[in-house]
C-alpha cells in the first residue's frame, strides 16, 4: 500500500507571511497586521457581520482568499518573496483591490449563453460579485487552497461563453431584416439560425424568424438544391474575424449533425421539420402562426 503524498498548496498572503521574520523593513509586521485588520473590519461591515464572532472569522478568510488571489494576479513569478515584497512595498489594501477588481470582471462575464433581463439588473450584478467572493476567497489562513485555479477555471468557462454571446449579439444587430433588440437572448438560438439560413446563399443574415419564413426557406432550397458550403463562406465572409473560431466551429458541428440541414432534401412534412427547428433556435423563433 502506497502512502499518498499531499503537497502543501496555502493561501499566498499564508506564505508571504511567514516570510517576515527575515524581512529587513522596519515594522514591516505591524503595518502589514494593522492593514488585514483593515481589510477584515471592513469585509465583515459589507459582507458578513460585524457583530458576530462567525461574521468577524468569515471576514478574516474572506479577506486571506481575496488578498492571496490579487497576490497571485501581480506577481510575475511564482515567488512567495517577491510576493512579500509587494505587500511590503505597496500594501495589504492594494492586493485586495487587485483581487476584488478580478472578482468583478469575472462576475460580469454571463454565465450562460441564455441572457435575461435579471443580467443586467444593478441587485442581481451585486448578489452575483457577492457569490464569486464568498465561492472563490473564502478560505482557511492555515489550509490548503485552490482558489486561484478555480477562477482561471470559470474565467476560462465565462470567456467561452462570452465569445458565443458576442457573436450572437452582432448577428441580431446585422439581422438583414432590421436589427433585434430584445433583452432575452439564446445566443446558441441565434447562431443556429444563420448558420441554417446561410445555407440558402443569398448573402443574408437571419438571427430571427418564423415559421412562415422557414416554409420560404424550406420551399426554396429543395428546389434550388444549392450549395451548402457556399453558403457557409459568405456567412463567415460577412462576420469579423474575431467571431470566427465560434462560427467555424458551430458550422462544423452543424455540418456534421444538424437534423433540420440533413432532413432538408427528404419529403419529412413540413411541420416535423419546423419542430426540430425549434430544438435548435428556442425562444428566437417568432411564432407567426401554427
Amino acid at each position: 500500500m502506497q502512502i499518498a503524498l499531499v503537497k502543501e498548496n496555502l493561501p499566498r498572503l499564508t506564505r508571504a507571511i511567514r516570510l517576515l521574520p527575515g524581512d529587513h523593513a522596519e515594522d514591516a509586521a505591524v503595518i502589514l497586521a494593522d492593514e488585514l485588520s483593515g481589510i477584515t473590519a471592513m469585509v465583515a461591515d459589507k459582507f458578513t457581520n460585524n457583530r458576530t464572532a462567525e461574521g468577524i472569522q468569515k471576514a478574516v478568510n474572506l479577506t486571506v482568499g481575496c488578498v492571496s488571489l490579487g497576490l497571485e494576479h501581480l506577481l510575475a513569478v511564482d515567488s512567495d518573496e517577491l510576493a512579500l515584497d509587494i505587500l511590503v512595498d505597496n500594501g495589504a489594501e492594494a492586493a485586495f483591490q487587485a483581487g476584488f477588481r478580478q472578482l468583478k470582471e469575472l462576475s460580469q462575464m454571463p454565465e450562460d449563453s441564455l441572457i435575461g433581463e435579471y443580467d443586467s439588473d444593478p441587485v442581481y450584478a451585486q448578489r452575483r460579485l457577492r457569490d464569486l467572493f464568498f465561492e472563490l476567497c473564502l478560505t482557511d489562513a492555515a489550509q490548503n487552497w485552490d482558489g486561484p485555479v478555480r477562477f482561471a477555471a470559470q474565467l476560462k468557462q465565462r470567456q467561452e461563453v462570452q465569445a458565443i454571446v458576442r457573436l450572437a449579439n452582432w448577428l441580431r444587430r446585422h439581422n438583414t431584416e432590421g436589427p433585434i433588440k430584445d433583452a432575452d437572448l439564446n445566443a446558441e438560438g441565434v447562431i443556429a439560425l444563420a448558420i441554417i439560413f446561410a445555407v440558402e446563399g443569398k448573402g443574408k443574415i437571419v438571427a430571427r424568424t418564423g415559421q412562415k419564413e422557414f416554409e420560404r426557406f424550406v420551399k426554396a432550397v429543395r428546389k434550388a438544391k444549392p450549395d451548402y458550403e457556399a453558403g457557409w463562406e459568405a456567412l463567415v465572409a460577412a462576420v469579423p474575424e474575431q467571431h470566427h473560431p465560434v462560427l467555424l466551429n458551430r458550422i462544423d458541428l452543424y455540418r456534421r449533425s444538424c437534423t433540420v440541414l440533413q432532413s432538408i432534401p427528404t419529403r419529412k412534412a413540413m411541420k416535423t421539420l419546423f419542430a426540430e427547428l425549434e430544438n435548435y433556435a428556442g425562444s428566437e423563433l417568432d411564432a407567426d402562426y401554427d
